[in-house]
């Protein structure tokens, strides 16, 4: 996701007339995303990224804009919710959404379980009634309301205008769960008592009168608030369907008030402009995939490099990153990346004429590299920019050089000194961190040197410009310029903090590119005169060791270095572990941290740690069930002798981030656990197993282990069903290639021009590569096709995976009725 920017928000009606706000993002109310608060603006620029796995099914992906309040509860200006099925509509596009109002009927979520009979009774006096049985059985991800849910049930049968015929009947309050197993019946008499017609259950008047009423079921948060019990949605059944079989039994998904709140215009409350990228795969298991994965896979071994699958797909892609993302994943699975990207690079280096322009534009080797960087060096930057960036980011030190900019009482020379201080810093750390630099990121420099060096024998400084065209260009200034995109801030800075960057990234970036006249490289006179510090010799020797020394083959390894990485930190509730004899086992609030060499909480951030775990100590980290303390987003962290921390994230993307972080830590404990228990150990049992002994070993099998490499948890799988996707989409671009391999090999004149998008270095090769694709994709597509086909005949609506009322069902069953002959 991309938060762009708010507009024309509604003045505050204080004086002032601002605002402070912030957006979030909510997978339906679950907050998986906050951005910083912008203050004082009516239109608040926020400009930040997210992205996430998303780990469970939803309906609406929405945005709610805040504004903060001191003193009370910050108050909801208003949102967007997309639901799930028009994801696709807005991928990857920027749009401007108008912000709606939120009421209670905007924020209904989750569904109830009904079972419906109609049955016919007779009196002892021989005539005939019928009566209605309405049984209540259990709802699923109701509404949190203010941190809290006590849902209860109300059921009412209506008459033909919706009059109520019987007073309502209520279930009763199920506290503090938003998941109620009610299980409660209810009776209604439909039709008057008349004499017993063996023909029929209903003579023609009854008919009538039931198909005209509706029962209703609302559910409702029991509150202690004087403003009375909070509305959660409602469902609106009409009985007529009952005529079919006197009895039904199926989930709904709950629904808005048919009044609902329509007295503000959407265009009251301003607009937000979001880019959403969406995508769904479904992922087969490993041998699916194995013809078309054996091609990709095989793409260094090609030649020439141009006719092998995986340059194939950076030709047909309308965005090379497009391409680069699954393709740079999936040979870092196997472990394929360096001769990959070694080969792909060095035919770039053959077609480039001029050693200044070598990998300077948006190539497949580019975007690789870049890929491949973000990955494998992401804890490469933690360690190195981090420290000094979030200082930068606290301190505030005035560093503008512009004198159109500067602020009153800022003094030039006192803000060129810092912004002096600062680049001096970063330049030292980043020239001085070669040996932490990751293996993978120094064998391709390696490759590209010798590459370059090569084809430009006579220019003795493109083995260098090759390598800090990416290292500094693309690694390290864009990390500096905008930290948030690399995880080293959790939001876009403020702007002067923005600026100062800025400043160090332009800097950073020039004293790596090594040219011969760097202060012409600045069009700002500013910029020229303060780079005047840094044209001293020490600064050009100091890049060329930093680049030797991460583009040579033999370098040390970086594993012997025992710095700890912080690799995840932050607020999560924890439950008391029982160190202490006697004493309440309570929920208390604590800053969690974790390094590559322990696991430990603390008061708040900075202070001296309560509690630490090595992470040898480990045993399993397995999500706990919400039964045990009816809490959501809970997992267990298991350390020897049965010792358990259970700890609550915020939501249930944090939950999942830590419960994989924590589990690839300590993949490789000797002592991990094989078994354990899925719910806590309460009151002289286990919840799960009901075994009365708190050493008994686990009930449930681990999950599943993931790989040790904390920094490339990849899904070989799901990178290829990503792969055929692309491959499939752009399936009419591969036909018009093997056009192409046609026309080359058998005329040798002047390129079509439909045709000269394409490099083709060999034809043949490239025809063999694109039949092979064309097969794979094919048989893939047959694969997805029958899928798709089983899953139709075996689902039924009304279950509770898909609930009457689901849209995204609805269009599904839609799209098969039309390429199947089955319906529904």
């Amino acid at each position: 996701l991309s938060l762009g920017e708010a507009k024309n928000l509604p003045t505050y009606p204080g004086p002032n007339k601002m605002r402070d706000c912030y957006c979030t993002v909510n997978l339906d109310q679950e907050e998986v995303f906050r951005t910083k608060i912008v203050e004082k603006s009516l239109c608040p620029f926020y400009g930040e990224d997210f992205y996430c796995e998303i780990p469970r099914t939803f309906r609406h992906l929405s945005f709610y804009i805040f504004d903060r309040d001191v003193f009370r509860r910050d108050s909801i200006i208003g949102k967007v919710a997309i639901q799930k099925e028009d994801l696709q509509k807005y991928h990857n596009r920027d749009t401007w959404f108008q912000l709606q109002h939120v009421d209670a009927d905007s924020e209904v979520q989750g569904k109830v379980h009904l079972e419906l009979r109609l049955s016919e009774v007779i009196t002892d006096t021989g005539v005939v009634c019928h009566k209605l049985a309405t049984r209540v059985l259990e709802c699923q991800g109701l509404p949190i309301v203010n941190g809290q849910c006590d849902p209860y049930a109300t059921v009412t049968l209506a008459g033909p205008s919706r009059q109520v015929l019987h007073k309502a009947k209520k279930t009763k309050v199920k506290k503090k769960t938003n998941n109620p197993h009610f299980d409660e019946v209810f009776y209604f008499e439909v039709t008057r008592p008349s004499s017993y017609n063996k023909k029929s259950h209903f003579d023609i008047e009854d008919v009538d009168e039931v198909d005209k009423m509706e029962i209703r079921v609302d559910l409702w948060n029991a509150s202690n608030l004087k403003f009375g019990d909070e509305f959660l949605g409602e469902l609106r059944l009409p009985l007529k369907f009952l005529r079919q079989s006197s009895s039904y039994e199926a989930w709904y998904f709950l629904q808005p008030r048919d009044n609902g709140n329509k007295s503000l215009k959407p265009d009251d409350l301003g607009s937000l402009r979001l880019n959403v990228v969406y995508t769904e795969d479904h992922v087969f298991s490993s041998d699916y995939y194995s013809p078309l994965r054996d091609v990709l896979l095989k793409s260094a071994d090609v030649e020439p490099v141009s006719a092998s699958a995986a340059h194939i797909l950076g030709e047909v892609c309308r965005e090379k990153q497009e391409a680069a993302i699954p393709l740079v994943r999936l040979f870092l699975h196997y472990g394929r990346i360096v001769p990959f990207i070694s080969a792909i690079a060095n035919a770039e280096v053959k077609r480039t004429q001029d050693p200044n322009t070598i990998f300077r534009g948006n190539s497949l080797t580019s975007k690789c590299i870049d890929e491949t960087m973000k990955l494998a060096g992401m804890h490469y930057l933690q360690v190195t920019l981090k420290p000094i960036i979030d200082e930068i980011c606290q301190v505030h030190k005035p560093c503008e050089i512009d004198p159109v900019k500067l602020k009153d009482g800022e003094n030039l020379e006192n803000n060129r000194e810092n912004l002096r201080q600062y680049v001096d810093r970063i330049f030292t750390v980043i020239t001085k961190s070669g040996v932490s630099c990751p293996t993978v990121m120094c064998d391709i420099f390696f490759s590209l040197r010798e590459s370059a060096a090569k084809r430009f024998q006579g220019d003795l400084d493109v083995r260098y410009t090759a390598v800090s065209s990416f290292i500094f260009l693309r690694f390290f200034a864009p990390a500096i310029l905008s930290p948030n995109l690399f995880q080293l801030t959790p939001h876009h800075p403020d702007p002067q903090t923005s600026r100062t960057l800025t400043l160090i990234s332009k800097t950073i970036q020039t004293l790596g590119s090594l040219s011969k006249s760097k202060s012409a490289n600045f069009k700002e006179s500013y910029m020229a005169t303060f780079y005047d510090y840094f044209n001293e010799q020490k600064y050009a020797d100091a890049v060329k060791n930093f680049l030797d020394l991460i583009s040579s083959s033999g370098r040390r390894d970086h594993k012997s270095i025992e710095q700890p990485i912080l690799l995840k930190e932050g607020f999560m509730i924890k439950r008391a572990q029982g160190r202490k004899r006697f004493g309440m086992k309570n929920f208390k609030k604590r800053w969690f941290r974790l390094t590559n060499h322990e696991f430990t909480y603390q008061k708040s951030k900075g202070d001296h740690p309560l509690c630490s775990i090595p992470i040898e100590n480990i045993l399993a980290v397995e999500r706990l069930e919400e039964e045990s303390f009816k809490m959501k987003n809970m997992f267990q962290v298991i350390q020897p002798e049965r010792r358990v921390l259970y700890i609550q994230a915020n939501n249930c993307v944090e939950a999942k981030d830590w419960i994989d972080i924590l589990t690839k830590v300590s993949q490789c404990n000797k002592k991990r656990l094989t078994v354990y228990h899925p719910s806590a150990y309460l009151n002289g049992h286990w919840l799960c197993c009901k075994a009365t002994a708190d050493n008994t070993p686990g009930c449930t099998p681990c999950t599943g282990g993931l790989p040790a490499n904390i920094q490339l948890d990849i899904d070989g799988d799901r990178e290829t069903e990503r792969i055929y996707s692309l491959f499939n989409l752009y399936m009419p671009k591969l036909e018009k290639m093997q056009e192409a391999c046609g026309s080359k090999s058998v005329y040798d004149g002047p390129e079509e021009e439909e045709y000269s998008t394409f490099i083709i270095d060999d034809p043949k090769e490239t025809y063999k590569t694109l039949k092979l694709i064309i097969e794979g994709v094919g048989t893939l597509e047959q694969e997805h096709a029958q899928y798709k086909r089983d899953k139709f005949k075996k689902t039924k609506y009304g279950s509770q995976e898909h609930p009457i009322g689901d849209k995204s069902f609805q269009t599904y069953i839609r799209q098969q009725s039309e390429i199947s002959a089955h319906s529904i």
